[in-house]
C-alpha cells in the first residue's frame, strides 16, 4: 500500500511491486488441482464459464492460480485492480526485475527470526 512513503494516502496506492518468482513450484493439497473450479459469468444468459484449476494452469500457467488468489485476498474496492497490476509473476527464477528487487522474502526479519528459533530447538 506505500505506507512507509511519506506521501502515503489511504484512499491512493503508492505502493511498489511484489514480483514473484518460481510459480511453476506451486503445491495444492489434496484434490484441488482437479477439483477446484473457477467461475466467471459473461453477463449474458446462460453465460456461466466454469475451468479447474489443471484447466487453467494448462492454458495460463501457474501465475494465474497465484493472481486469482492473491485476488480474492484483496479488499473489493476500486483499488484492487490497481493493487494486481503491480503484481509480477514468473514461471522460473529469471525474470527482468532483479536489478530493482529490494528485499528478498526470505530476508525479512520476521522470517530470519522464525528460521532462527527452529534452529535453536533442534
Amino acid at each position: 500500500m506505500g505506507k512507509h512513503k511519506p506521501i502515503y494516502s489511504p484512499a491512493s496506492d503508492c505502493g511498489d511491486y511484489v514480483v514473484v518468482s518460481n510459480c511453476n513450484l506451486l503445491k495444492t493439497s489434496g484434490n484441488k488441482f482437479k477439483q477446484k473450479i473457477y467461475r466467471k459469468h459473461t453477463q449474458t444468459p446462460g453465460g456461466l464459464k466454469e475451468m479447474t484449476m489443471e484447466r487453467l494452469v494448462n492454458k495460463k500457467g501457474y501465475g494465474e492460480v497465484l493472481r486469482k488468489a492473491v485476488s480474492g485476498m484483496l479488499p473489493k474496492n476500486r483499488l484492487r485492480k490497481i493493487r494486481l497490476e503491480r503484481l509480477r509473476t514468473f514461471e522460473g527464477a529469471e525474470h527482468d526485475y532483479k536489478q530493482n528487487v529490494i528485499r528478498f522474502w526470505a530476508e525479512t526479519p520476521e522470517v530470519i527470526k522464525a528460521n532462527k528459533l527452529s534452529e535453536a530447538k533442534e
